[in-house]
């Protein structure tokens, strides 16, 4: 029988044989909810979503290497016929010379965390907090174990449910920066659990990582509200361990927003009034993404590589523009 492939499936080949910007959220391109564009003669693909006269694309073109900026050339053409204005968020480095030689502006938005596994350790004074919070929430009798999806889904959508509850009135879940559960590719995802007396006390799930730092992206976090301390640390421990028994190389972390700003390569042509308005949202930009305190949790666990994202403006830096990013991701 001849297997029908969709079209998310050639958007799977895509990042799995294109993984030349080593992006570690590349599997968030999978997400229920995007849209995908191929051009005739051009090998591979770009991910976006489409709001009001902006495409918002995430990443860059999952392309080979030598085809990546015709790619981009394609799309730009491609939003020009709709009237449409693109904006590009977690743009890699490695992409970003392509945006600049297209007229984009191109400004740092934050970076990306990732631990080489084999380097990995818990001992130590430095590490002295981290190993208490760890026994503490296991010293409650909770159990962590990774798990089917199927076996806690109706748990995990109830725990959803509360933890958005303590967020406020209105608030819905961030979604297209972030990972998904369930669906067709939920097979290549792993599922971690705390559980305590059959009480889902919280999870974290990963998604696959391709390119030169192959693993596992941490990536979905709950808790209930009345967790003890250290659940999400003793989970993503478990997770480790696990790993590195598989000998799998990286564990990352994902992108944080407006963090490191100061530490990786600014590009020509970038808005030192937009790099000032990011640094401004690190400091007092709590509402519209908890930036440090996710920068705190994933550098508790001493990160061996850090990156930079990037967010390219096809008409240069701009609010509105942003504002569309936001909203692509439910953040507003």
């Amino acid at each position: 029988m001849t297997e029908v492939l969709t079209e998310s499936d050639l958007v799977l080949d895509a990042i799995q044989r294109y993984p030349v910007a080593n992006n570690p959220s590349a599997f968030l391109a999978l997400n229920d909810g995007n849209l995908y564009f191929r051009a005739e003669g051009v090998p591979g693909v770009v991910v976006y979503r489409e709001f009001d006269r902006y495409l918002v694309q995430f990443a860059g073109p999952f392309a080979p290497l030598e085809a990546r900026r015709r790619l981009l050339q394609e799309f730009v053409r491609h939003a020009a016929e709709l009237g449409k204005e693109i904006v590009a968020v977690q743009v890699q480095d490695g992409d970003a010379p392509d945006y600049v030689a297209e007229g984009f502006t191109v400004n740092q938005m934050g970076g990306s965390f990732a631990l080489e596994l084999s380097r990995f350790t818990l001992a130590g004074t430095a590490f002295m907090q981290l190993r208490n919070k760890i026994s503490r929430a296991l010293r409650t009798g909770m159990v962590v174990r990774e798990v089917p999806l199927e076996q806690w889904h109706d748990a995990m959508l109830e725990l959803d449910r509360g933890w958005l509850g303590t967020k406020g009135e209105n608030v819905k879940p961030l979604e297209f920066l972030v990972g998904q559960y369930g669906g067709r590719y939920q097979p290549m995802r792993r599922v971690f659990i705390g559980e305590t007396d059959g009480r889902l006390m919280g999870y974290i799930t990963y998604s696959p990582v391709y390119g030169e730092h192959p693993g596992w992206l941490h990536d979905l976090t709950r808790r209930q509200p009345d967790a003890p301390p250290g659940v999400m640390e003793a989970i993503n421990k478990t997770a480790i361990d696990t790993f590195i028994a598989e000998g799998v190389p990286w564990l990352h972390f994902g992108f944080t927003p407006f963090c490191e700003l100061e530490t990786q390569p600014k590009f020509p042509g970038y808005s030192k009034a937009f790099h000032w308005f990011m640094s401004h949202l690190w400091e007092h930009g709590e509402m519209v993404y908890p930036a440090q305190t996710q920068h705190a949790y994933k550098h508790k666990w001493n990160p061996t590589l850090m990156t930079g994202e990037y967010i390219g403006f096809q008409r240069g830096a701009s609010i509105p523009a942003l504002v569309h990013i936001f909203r692509a991701c439910n953040a507003i």
